[in-house]
């Protein structure tokens, strides 16, 4: 019995240690967001612990995924970040799509798909080797977090409740990114603080 007990102890470690780092601890709503440090486009280096005393809000991003098209094909997401930069909310889209995948894009791509869509993040980060996206497991594009200034993961999930890819839904949807900052700047929780994201998956190299 003993035998059999240290057998399977030894293969549960090894297959903790075969899992992407960050993919054991999922990061929590009402605990501390994970602190990361990650390069933007134009090579500025953010520290999420830096913007203490700020909402910031993180949005995994695709340029190729339908379902990032949806939104910024319909505005939809833009008009959501420009409402938050007016609020003083820090937003940050991330790219972790690995190079040679689906959503791979250098400084100078990043910066012109921003332009050409009127996008208005505060940032783009490119987190190619996927260290942010699985400190916060990441799982689709769109994928969204909201923190709050004290640094506490409030929200996790999707970025509205119908998760399609048709830009005929979005007037609909109650966008829950929009719900949960009109909590927050209220003082009261946010309701529903985790839904379930929809999108395609990020693409990780590993």
């Amino acid at each position: 019995m003993n035998a059999l007990i240290r057998t399977a102890a030894a293969a549960t470690l090894a297959l903790a240690a075969s899992m992407p780092m960050g993919a054991q601890a999922a990061p929590k709503v009402g605990q501390p967001a994970p602190d990361f440090v990650g390069t933007d486009s134009q090579g500025k280096t953010h520290k999420l612990s830096d913007l203490k005393g700020k909402t910031v809000i993180l949005e995994w991003t695709n340029h190729d995924c339908p379902f990032v098209r949806k939104h910024y094909g319909a505005g939809n997401m833009q008009a959501t970040q420009k409402d938050a930069r007016k609020d003083g909310i820090v937003w940050l889209s991330v790219i972790s799509s690995a190079p040679g995948r689906q959503g791979y894009v250098e400084g100078p791509e990043a910066d012109a798909l921003t332009k050409s869509r009127d996008a208005a993040p505060n940032a783009v980060l490119l987190d190619p080797k996927g260290t942010i996206g699985h400190a916060y497991e990441a799982k689709t594009t769109p994928h969204m977090y909201i923190i709050d200034p004290k640094g506490t993961l409030r929200y996790r999930g999707a970025i509205d409740d119908i998760p399609s890819a048709s830009e005929s839904d979005i007037p609909k949807a109650v966008n829950y990114v929009r719900q949960a900052i009109s909590q927050l700047k209220a003082g009261n929780a946010v309701k529903p603080s985790v839904t379930r994201a929809y999108g395609c998956s990020v693409k990780y190299g590993w």
